[in-house]
């Protein structure tokens, strides 16, 4: 889950509830295996040869169309049942959020571009421009 969450989280949202939900079906079609038990009852799992052609096939599908949930989109939708004071607050909070994981993500992708990883660094810029936007976006958001 860690090494997942550093190199995925910044474009890609997951939790560990549906990594460890879709662990054991993905054992149970052959695609991982299990590995042996780590510290504090931890599983690893490895990927098997089935699961990297399967893998290589699901790269070269078309992805479908973007899924958008910002949950402070979704309530500004609803402004009306809000006070100034509430949304200010909510404002603040996805500031703060959009600012820190802007510098994060700047800081992954200034990493991945110095150890060559051009397309982990273009999947980073696209974090990148997503907090940049989003930010943007709060300045003129409204307030009542």
């Amino acid at each position: 889950m860690a090494a997942a969450e550093r190199r995925l989280a910044p474009y890609w949202s997951m939790t560990r509830s549906q990594v460890y939900r879709e662990l054991p079906v993905l054992a149970e079609q052959g695609l991982v295996r299990l590995g042996k038990p780590g510290p504090r009852s931890s599983q690893p799992y490895a990927i098997t040869a089935a699961g990297k052609r399967t893998f290589s096939r699901w790269l070269t599908e078309v992805p479908g169309k973007d899924t958008i949930r910002n949950p402070t989109a979704l309530r500004v939708a609803f402004g009306p049942q809000h006070t100034a004071s509430q949304l200010r607050a909510l404002y603040t909070s996805a500031n703060e959020y959009h600012t820190a994981a802007l510098a994060s993500a700047r800081e992954q992708a200034r990493d991945a571009r110095k150890a060559g990883d051009t397309f982990g660094a273009a999947a980073l810029e696209f974090a990148v421009a997503y907090h940049k936007a989003a930010l943007s976006w709060l300045k003129n958001a409204p307030v009542a």
